[in-house]
C-alpha cells in the first residue's frame, strides 16, 4: 500500500491493485517498458510529421491523408495534434509551388478545417 500511495496518481490508476509487493514492481516494470515505446513511436512519428514534403509523386488527397493518419496514430498514444495546428504542418509540407497559395491562407482571417484545406489543394 505504501508503493502505491508514491506513484502519481495518472500512472496509479494504469497499475493493478494488488497486495503483493512483487506483483506491484512487476506491474510498474511492464508499464515503463510500454512507455519507452510509447515514447519512441511518438518520436519517430513527430519526426516523420515535421519531415514529410510533398514531392508529387502522389496524389494531393493521400499526401493529406497521410498527415492525418500520424496525427491520428501520435493522439492513441496520448499525444494530441490541434486541427489548426496539423493544418499549418500539412501547408508547410508544400512545395515553393504553392508559395502563393501559403501566403493567401497566411493572410486570411478564417482558419481550415483539414477537409476545407483538402479541398482547396485538390
Amino acid at each position: 500500500m505504501f508503493m502505491q500511495m508514491t506513484v502519481a496518481n495518472n500512472i496509479r490508476s494504469k497499475i493493478p491493485v494488488t497486495d503483493n509487493a512483487k506483483e506491484f514492481m512487476k506491474s510498474t516494470e511492464n508499464l515503463s517498458q510500454f512507455e519507452s515505446v510509447d515514447k519512441s513511436r511518438a518520436v519517430t512519428l513527430m519526426g516523420t510529421l515535421t519531415t514529410l514534403k510533398y514531392d508529387g509523386s502522389r496524389t494531393m488527397h493521400e499526401h493529406v491523408t497521410e498527415m492525418e493518419n500520424i496525427a491520428a496514430r501520435l493522439k492513441s498514444i496520448g499525444m494530441k495534434a490541434d486541427e489548426s495546428f496539423l493544418v499549418q504542418f500539412i501547408i508547410n509540407s508544400l512545395p515553393s509551388e504553392y508559395g502563393l497559395f501559403q501566403i493567401n491562407y497566411n493572410t486570411m482571417k478564417d482558419k481550415w478545417n483539414v477537409t476545407e484545406l483538402q479541398s482547396m489543394l485538390i
